[in-house]
């Protein structure tokens, strides 16, 4: 290899695009490829988005619906099978919020809610923001307990 053969990598240099309004012996001077008159063809101009020409947007032909509840709580929904598989794994009787957040079962500032799904089999202590009808059997069925944290 010496100097002559070098070029840059393959991908890394791109042409540029077509120089506009650099003269008629460019072949795109004059009008530089904008037509003649018209409110397109000055400089500065933009248009608002959703601009449709003077007819009413689609965003102001359409009505207005739905409603976000600014009160409303998002958990993070846990079964009793991770739970199970959890406490099988970690040798724990109590589970609560930061040793599912130390796992990774749950984002760190979520609140958590413990679902019925799955079968449980040991006696736990679980610790959560709240409970479904049937976990909190589930888990009372086996002399556990249930706590809600705030």
């Amino acid at each position: 290899m010496d100097l002559s053969n070098l070029k840059p990598a393959k991908g890394s240099v791109q042409l540029k695009g077509k120089r506009f309004g650099r003269g008629q012996g460019s072949g795109k001077g004059g009008t530089s490829t904008r037509g003649h008159k018209g409110q397109k063809s000055v400089s500065g101009y933009s248009r608002k988005i959703g601009f449709e020409g003077g007819q009413m947007p689609l965003q102001r032909r359409l009505p207005k619906f739905g409603f976000k509840n600014p009160f409303r709580k998002e958990y993070k929904a846990i079964n009793l099978s991770v739970l199970e598989a959890f406490a099988e794994k970690n040798g724990v009787a109590v589970v609560d919020v930061q040793a599912l957040v130390k796992a990774g079962l749950t984002p760190k500032n979520s609140l958590v809610k413990i679902l019925g799904q799955g079968a449980l089999t040991k006696k736990l202590e679980v610790k959560a923001h709240a409970f479904s009808a049937s976990a909190k059997a589930a888990i009372e069925a086996l002399e556990g307990t249930v706590t809600i944290e705030q």
